[in-house]
């Protein structure tokens, strides 16, 4: 018998991918590697399937070290009979793992109604900590990141070439790569900075719903990374996020999609990766549609897989197409202000999860520019230090900019700030002028002594916030109050009120601007 029928007679299930068959055990997995040469991949040796086995133990061990168990021999015993670490010779390698719940994946958890924002907040969070430790422990990249992303759209146009037109149509085809080779030739320059700034790390490179596990008790373990090919795993981080953003819309789930990125540009203080998701998300469809193919037209599969596979595929085509469309409505810069404590990041929290949108706030933007913990505080006396006039300028200067690279990738936009002098409204409204975008001006209004309650209760707990009682009287001082903005671009809301009313307003607002 084969090794694959050998070793799925002592397995309860056998799950195969186009490089891999995977038996599944109650316990334990065993991964084996097909003896295949596709291009982007070499198994072709026992001794290149060794050396893969041994960098996918060390390479999925960063995000899953407790699944990943060791390294195991295929042997052949006197009987012919291949075995796990049995006797007789050894014929091949195998990767043990620990068997994950196949519930807990968050493809599962999406099929079943269990997957929502907050899951993806956490999943953005811990892959956001994982890509800013990679990043800290690399140095120069071995070889050309840019070159690099070009040559593998490239070779995935080239790969497809005779397959393709059997699952789209020719237009199709056309528009995806007029869309990712345009992009490439207008921004190399932008993929070039984020090389500069850091934002290249030895990544996943696999990043699908599938490979993603939430635990009961709130564990996150990744698995199965790309092993196999070093220009398909270091890359940009965006082209990491990337994959599990367009797996989401995929599914159909484009407000998943959304918060997974809002958090993560959050956590990792990257807004600039908005120029660049669709892009990548289209990249990343084109592969699965690639990838899926491949399935089904692989070997041994029965006529309802492979009717299965192929409407998966054409899916994927034209997934790739439509994210280099505009979005159907248009974008709004969203602003919400107000004296301290007024409730401002509160009521910008909630219209961004409502609408799906990202937040860009200048108490994370001042605490990331100072080199400080978003919750570590910036003390001193009122508008001195990291608050002086010339410092809360820069801040400004970057919350824009921040939120400019939001609005250039088509998508609306939730900036949270006091916006407590008329020149800092004044360059609010000439970033939306400058973007051809309307704007609204939310301003979250008070009675003092409830802000002075609520200081007072912030004070006992961790918090992004420097706001406290002690310099409340300057700041309310010198707040310059709203009166130079016209009735359409200004929302005033009483947060002492209803918080489901408040962010019924907001989103009427909004509507109305969009429609």
């Amino acid at each position: 018998m084969s090794l694959a029928a050998d070793l799925a007679r002592d397995a309860g299930e056998l799950r195969q991918t186009h490089i891999s068959w995977v038996f599944m055990h109650e316990q334990r997995v065993i991964k084996v590697k097909k003896p295949v040469s596709l291009g982007f991949v070499d198994f072709s040796t026992i001794e290149l399937r060794k050396r893969a086995c041994e960098a996918e133990l060390s390479l999925n061990r960063r995000l899953a070290p407790r699944i990943y168990l060791g390294l195991r021999r295929i042997t052949r015993g006197p009987d012919g009979v291949h075995r796990v670490e049995g006797e007789g010779e050894t014929v091949d390698w195998a990767v043990e793992m620990a068997r994950l719940p196949d519930d807990d994946a968050c493809e599962a958890r999406l099929l079943t109604g269990r997957l929502d924002a907050g899951d993806m907040g956490r999943v953005a969070r811990r892959i956001a900590d994982f890509h800013a430790a990679m990043a800290q422990d690399a140095g120069p990249p071995a070889f050309d990141v840019v070159r690099a992303v070009a040559d593998n759209v490239e070779e995935n146009f080239e790969q497809t070439r005779q397959s393709a037109p059997r699952y789209v149509e020719a237009e199709h085809l056309e528009a995806i790569q007029r869309f990712q080779r345009g992009f490439l030739e207008q921004h190399g320059q932008l993929l070039r900075r984020r090389v500069q700034a850091g934002r290249v790390c030895d990544g996943h490179g696999d990043l699908r719903l599938e490979h993603v596990y939430l635990g009961a008790q709130g564990g996150i373990d990744i698995i199965d990374c790309v092993e196999f090919n070093e220009r398909l795993r270091i890359a940009d981080v965006c082209a990491d996020l990337a994959f599990l953003s367009m797996d989401l819309r995929y599914h159909g789930r484009d407000d998943l999609a959304e918060s997974l990125l809002a958090a993560y540009a959050r956590q990792s203080n990257d807004f600039e990766l908005y120029r660049l998701v669709d892009f990548f998300e289209s990249y990343r469809a084109y592969v699965r549609a690639k990838v899926t193919s491949m399935t089904a037209e692989g070997e041994g599969r029965d006529e309802g897989f492979r009717r299965i596979a192929a409407e998966r595929a054409r899916r994927f085509y034209l997934l790739a197409e439509a994210c280099g469309r505009p979005p159907l409505r248009p974008p709004v810069v969203v602003a919400v202000g107000g004296v301290i404590a007024s409730g401002k990041s509160t009521i910008a929290s909630g219209v961004a999860e409502q609408l799906g949108l990202c937040v860009v706030d200048a108490d994370r933007t001042r605490k990331f520019m100072a080199g400080v913990d978003a919750t570590h505080k910036l003390g001193g006396d009122a508008f001195e230090g990291a608050y002086s006039s010339d410092a809360t300028a820069r801040t400004y200067d970057e919350v824009l900019r921040r939120a400019s690279a939001v609005l250039a990738s088509g998508r609306s936009v939730v900036v949270d700030a006091s916006f407590r002098s008329r020149a800092h409204r004044a360059r609010l409204a000439h970033l939306a002028t400058e973007r051809g975008v309307p704007m609204l001006l939310v301003e979250c209004r008070v009675d003092e002594e409830t802000c002075r309650h609520r200081l007072e209760r912030r004070a006992r707990r961790a918090h992004i916030s420097d706001g406290r009682l002690a310099i409340f009287d300057d700041f309310v001082k010198r707040f310059e109050p709203f009166e130079e903005l016209p009735a359409s671009q200004h929302l005033v809301l009483d947060t002492a009120g209803s918080l489901a009313d408040n962010l019924a307003a907001v989103r009427g607002r909004v509507d109305d601007l969009q429609s």
